[in-house]
């Protein structure tokens, strides 16, 4: 029997590092996919079984052909970890047209587009796990975050109706809502409390991954124990 496979869109030194090495511990086989694989690559070296592929999450073209591969090279995949982000920190009126709608086709719209790819095949397992890291703006508009902060509503909007249509076959959605600042693993800040630690971030998306149907999670906020919120 292979090993799962976990694809992660979205890969940088915090989080989607992180996502990466805690699912490679846990026995799965890695899918590294971001708009570059100048990191993803290194990354890729570090761990047991891994790839990195190119994929703009904001071109569906681009998602479904690095889907595509994937499937040929790993297989189906078991868990699909989306942490594709963009953000545009401006006010209403200073925010272009071309700035929101790259927020929202980042955020929401390469969120769609993944997921659709591999729910025919979740669908036929009657299991899998999908996992959107959110954000607290998702929840509240603030003055600069006109473009982010629709963008993320859309994509947490988005996860809930995925969650309640795919949960009864067998498919568990969940949503991270990130509050707080992100710091490398293991640094002073995120040991301190002031700072998310990526590693802990990636600990918990392991666990919503095993919890039994009785219980499934679909929304937790992280943030760190000094968080203002």
């Amino acid at each position: 029997m292979t090993n799962p496979v976990c694809v992660i869109v979205g890969i940088g030194p915090k989080n989607g590092a992180a996502f990466a090495r805690c699912f490679d511990r846990a026995g799965y086989r890695i899918a590294l996919l971001s708009r570059t694989r100048s990191f993803s690559e290194g990354l890729a070296e570090e761990l047991s079984e891994a790839r990195a592929y190119t994929c703009d999450a904001a071109e569906p073209a681009s998602v479904e052909s690095a889907f595509a591969q994937v499937r040929s090279d790993l297989g189906v995949v078991d868990v699909l970890i989306y942490n594709a982000g963009n953000g545009s920190w401006k006010d209403v009126e200073e925010i272009t047209p071309e700035e929101f709608e790259q927020g929202w086709r980042v955020n929401s719209l390469g969120a769609l587009v993944s997921s659709q790819l591999i729910i025919p095949d979740m669908k036929a397992q009657a299991a899998g796990n999908i996992i959107f890291v959110g954000a607290t703006a998702s929840l509240r508009g603030r003055p600069n975050t006109a473009g982010f902060a629709s963008a993320k509503a859309a994509q947490r909007s988005l996860a809930q109706s995925m969650a309640k249509h795919l949960g009864p076959q067998g498919i568990h959605v969940s949503l991270l809502i990130i509050d707080g600042g992100i710091d490398l693993p293991g640094a002073t800040n995120a040991e301190q409390g002031k700072r998310l630690d990526p590693d802990d971030i990636a600990t918990l998306a392991y666990y919503l991954t095993t919890q039994p149907r009785s219980a499934w999670t679909f929304e937790v906020d992280v943030r760190p124990n000094q968080e203002n919120w």
